[in-house]
């Protein structure tokens, strides 16, 4: 092995308590420590990646520069350190179990039976150590799901195994729940201790514990946290509920979560960490007077973790110009001509999500319409851009049957459309144009104002494109393509001329939106909405 170390971010009692969040905030820390470190995170499920999964099972699909469609944890991992991830970052079982599978068809295991020890996890062994190789400090680690759980004991044992393997490299961090009886008014201890035995009946011993808790810890319950799971006293730390995510590094530094885990490895721990701009920024995503209200219209909208990215998107970028945005999200199918101007009226713009299939595209179309007529600045993404090209098509252009065949196969009018050389390919996974293409903005384009260059590099994630045969009608009407990729010809981004603020991407800006490096679309959609005053609006 290299002179890398290996953090382990494990978790107990119950799923969702923020794994990712703090892992993604240790990292934050030790980066600005001045140490090489990335983030990787291993899912349990037997899909080979998110890609094809319905975001109601797992939330937002977040989708790396190289095309690697990854769990979504791996959003806050960039957005919190500013360091791209990539395939490498997010391994699932099924990958796991593919490969071991591949390589005994292909006789590499010379006949012998193939089994969860050793074969299973000496593969979960090999993809933790292949970003190791990069020469990183740490290499922290989180595994997906719950110590218990069926699905994660290889992922335990390949831990077990590996720290039986080196010498002082390896350390655990388990993350648990303390929750609060109001009844007894209590923290109780007593599910911590449970996970912790469940751990180390898999042969695990966590090094740090990191508690979960609506409430502070008080001496008494970190000492008999400490007592009952063998780990010093010094090793319990608070997590404690916060106003913002963003805040969670803050909160572990003031408990040295660092400074502990650098202390395990006997590193010496010296100098400190200068986290003023990570504070102001902090501080305005809680503070900030200034508010606007944005309408976020989509189909997922029952599950805000499906447009993770997007509302992250707009609290960096609402930092960035101080001012707070105000998201509401709206069910696309509940909206439509005859009540959108009632559902729409407050909203200073409004945003039409990305995803795939028909449910819901008209009542998308509906909300592009109202902000088209109404003069509201209007961001679509991926999808929400094709509405608003479908849109234009039917209402200004007056081709009324106009659709992406998507949607429907047979329109007369394919506005959107299959690329033709993907129309012949089955595979979902192999179906679409995925990670980072390049763009050229129009110098002309309210875009340009914000990204300040006229070759820009974002990440993608569809099938459907802008039918370029009908380009030259819709520039004729108003509707212009000010983005486009130089390689293929496609069209990225389209604008209305005689609208205050109204732009369509074919990409995700989401995707590489990070606190201290807002995302231009977002600032410059913002900033459009910050205009339009409470005065505007009586006078529409």
């Amino acid at each position: 092995m290299t002179n890398t170390r290996y953090i382990f971010i494990t978790g107990g009692v119950t799923s969702s308590l923020g794994k990712g969040i703090i892992s993604s905030s240790l990292a934050k820390l030790l980066l600005g420590r001045g140490f090489k470190v990335t983030i990787q995170k291993f899912d349990p499920y037997i899909n080979v990646d998110p890609g094809t999964l319905n975001p109601y099972e797992h939330g937002e699909c977040f989708v790396t520069d190289d095309g690697a469609e990854t769990d979504l944890d791996l959003g806050h991992y960039e957005r919190f350190t500013d360091v791209r991830t990539s395939q490498a970052n997010n391994v699932t079982t099924g990958r796991i179990y593919q490969t071991v599978i591949n390589k005994e068809r292909h006789g590499d295991y010379l006949g012998k039976t193939v089994q969860v020890i050793p074969h299973i996890t000496d593969e979960i062994k090999r993809r933790i150590k292949l970003l190791g190789k990069d020469d990183y400090d740490f290499v922290i680690t989180e595994i997906g799901g719950t110590v218990g759980d069926i699905e994660s004991f290889p992922y335990i044992e390949a831990i077990r195994q590996m720290r039986w393997d080196t010498d002082g490299k390896i350390i655990v961090i388990h993350l648990t729940l303390v929750p609060y009886l109001a009844t007894s008014k209590e923290l109780k201890t007593k599910p911590t201790q449970h996970s912790v035995k469940l751990l180390l009946e898999n042969g695990v011993q966590p090094d740090i514990l990191v508690l979960r808790t609506e409430k502070s810890l008080t001496s008494d319950v970190r000492e008999k946290v400490a007592k009952f799971c063998n780990v010093s006293i010094n090793s319990v730390i608070e997590s404690i509920d916060a106003k913002t995510i963003y805040e969670v590094p803050l909160l572990m530094q003031k408990e040295k979560l660092d400074e502990v885990v650098l202390k395990k490895f006997n590193i010496p721990v010296e100098g400190g960490i200068d986290l003023k701009q990570w504070e102001t920024i902090v501080s305005k995503i809680k503070n900030s007077d200034c508010s606007v209200k944005i309408a976020l219209v989509g189909k997922y909208v029952e599950l805000p973790d499906a447009y993770k990215s997007i509302n992250e998107s707009l609290i960096h970028a609402g930092a960035g110009i101080d001012c707070k945005p105000n998201i509401t999200f709206l069910h696309s199918e509940k909206i439509s001509d005859q009540n959108s101007y009632e559902i729409l009226k407050e909203y200073d713009g409004i945003i039409v999500a990305p995803g795939f299939g028909h449910r819901g595209i008209e009542g998308k179309i509906s909300a592009i319409k109202y902000a088209r007529e109404n003069n509201i600045p209007f961001l679509g993404i991926c999808l929400g851009m094709q509405c608003a090209v479908i849109e234009f098509a039917r209402n200004v252009m007056n081709l009324k049957d106009a659709n992406s065949t998507e949607i429907h196969q047979n329109t007369a009018n394919p506005v959107i459309d299959l690329m033709e050389e993907q129309k012949n390919i089955i595979d979902l996974g192999g179906s679409m144009r995925l990670g980072a293409y390049r763009c050229k903005i129009d110098k002309h384009s309210k875009l340009f104002e914000e990204y300040k260059k006229s070759d820009i590099s974002e990440r993608h994630r569809h099938r459907y494109e802008f039918n370029d045969k009908y380009l030259k009608a819709f520039e004729e009407k108003g509707m212009i393509a000010t983005g486009i990729n130089p390689e293929s010809n496609l069209v990225e981004i389209i604008e209305i001329k005689n609208h205050k603020w109204f732009t369509g991407v074919q990409f995700h800006p989401e995707y590489k939106s990070t606190v201290l490096n807002p995302h231009p679309v977002f600032i410059s959609f913002l900033k459009a909405c910050n205009l339009i005053n409470y005065k505007d609006k009586k006078e529409r």
